[in-house]
């Protein structure tokens, strides 16, 4: 298996602030998810009204999409093979809270259709996959911890089996105002080599 690929960008949204390869692109004041994530989105000025419905991963998800994929100069109106592979521990945990929450109440049962639509995780992938008409393969996987070497091992097996051209993958972890979003893009042309060093070195930017 070739394993001369490499990371053309990526993007980091933890604590309040977002950056692209390293530097900071937003920083936001607002403790509380909800409120930094919507002031985020405005300032990149993304025009996607569909944002303001998804549930708190899929936004955290789309936004690192988002950033990364424009400073990438895609075209969203063309079909794009990319490949998407992401992970995280807490899975949809954010979203399953609020639906049950939404059924307990024999008094006011109300299951929102809007709420249980996002009680899977690899629902953000299909948010991604929409905007930018990402036609590819996609998996969502659940994990302990950060795990680096499922994420080369993964993207370098759909790339030499040309399953797609390039990979979007990496980290989106929510779980109230607890979030860390971390995606690269994998590609067969570059200087900085998909090495597990290299995925841990940004992971930690």
């Amino acid at each position: 298996m070739n394993s001369e690929y490499y990371i053309s960008s990526f993007c980091n949204i933890k604590n309040n602030t977002i950056s692209l390869n390293g530097a900071e692109v937003y920083s936001g004041e607002n403790f509380e998810f909800s409120e930094f994530i919507k002031s985020a989105y405005k300032s990149f000025e993304t025009n996607y009204p569909k944002f303001f419905k998804m549930d708190a991963l899929s936004k955290l998800a789309f936004l690192a999409a988002d950033v990364l994929l424009k400073s990438e100069n895609l075209n969203g109106d063309e079909e794009n093979d990319i490949a998407v592979v992401l992970s995280n521990r807490a899975s949809s945990l954010d979203t399953d809270r609020k639906h049950q929450k939404s059924i307990e109440d024999e008094n006011n049962y109300y299951p929102s259709p809007a709420i249980f639509v996002y009680t899977l995780p690899n629902i953000c992938i299909g948010e991604i996959s929409i905007k930018y008409k990402l036609f590819s393969e996609n998996s969502f996987f659940i994990f302990d911890n950060f795990n680096p070497q499922h994420l080369l091992d993964y993207s370098n097996s759909l790339l030499s089996t040309k399953k797609a051209e390039k990979v979007l993958c990496g980290w989106v972890e929510l779980d109230g105002n607890q979030y860390n979003a971390y995606l690269y893009l994998v590609t067969n042309t570059g200087t900085i080599t998909h090495t597990k060093e290299n995925i841990v070195k940004f992971y930690n930017t």
